[in-house]
């Protein structure tokens, strides 16, 4: 494998538990291929506002109030304290909402930022749209990259002729260590930088293992 190091853009909502194994993986991956992870928001809000009716009835009320308020937070953070913040409160959040099982209280989103480092006060952007013009400008960067028929994460790394090869998923539980991660990754990257190539699918039978 190449030793020339390189990016790899990951959009993610916090809330979303299959972005967050992804995360985990991709956070393997960094240990053993020569890969750096650039983080970027995205929104599950923003993806259904316009087709609430049909999502599933018991994530519509989430969807139109409380998946605003991780994401907000989120770029609020960003534009306040930069882009590197991200990954931290990312993880902090991400063991709340999801391995510890808080979700997105307000209790759990205080706590991540203090883990994070980050100001309690951003705390009060979750309900507040000072920057939703710019969460809509990250959000729309990721999607356009893959298509609005899917959701997060979405990844975009420069393939092997320097063009860019972007993709949704992978969606994978429990995420994958050492060695398997990187297959994995190796494996990833071969198919979507096939030209022509779509995807590949099979019906989920396991939830996310957390570990």
């Amino acid at each position: 494998m190449s030793e020339t190091r390189t990016t790899a853009d990951f959009w993610f909502d916090p809330l979303c538990p299959w972005a967050w194994m992804t995360s985990r993986w991709m956070l393997e991956v960094q240990k053993v291929r020569p890969v750096d992870v650039r983080w970027h928001v995205m929104s599950l809000a923003v993806l259904n506002e316009d087709k609430l009716d049909e999502v599933p009835e018991e994530y519509r009320e989430m969807l139109a109030t409380t998946a605003w308020h991780p994401v907000r937070i989120a770029v609020a953070a960003e534009q306040l304290h930069g882009s590197e913040v991200l990954g931290r409160l990312y993880t902090a959040m991400g063991t709340r909402f999801h391995n510890e099982g808080q979700g997105p209280t307000r209790e759990a989103m205080a706590a991540a930022l203090e883990e994070a480092g980050l100001p309690a006060e951003l705390l009060e952007y979750a309900e507040k749209d000072t920057y939703d013009a710019e969460l809509r400008a990250s959000h729309k960067e990721g999607i356009n990259k893959v298509g609005q028929d899917v959701g997060t994460p979405v990844i975009s790394v420069p393939g092997p002729d320097g063009t860019e090869v972007a993709f949704f998923g992978p969606v994978v539980t429990p995420a994958p260590k050492g060695e398997a991660a990187a297959r994995l990754w190796d494996g990833t990257l071969l198919v979507a930088s096939t030209p022509g190539f779509y995807e590949i699918k099979r019906t989920r039978t396991t939830g996310p293992v957390f570990d």
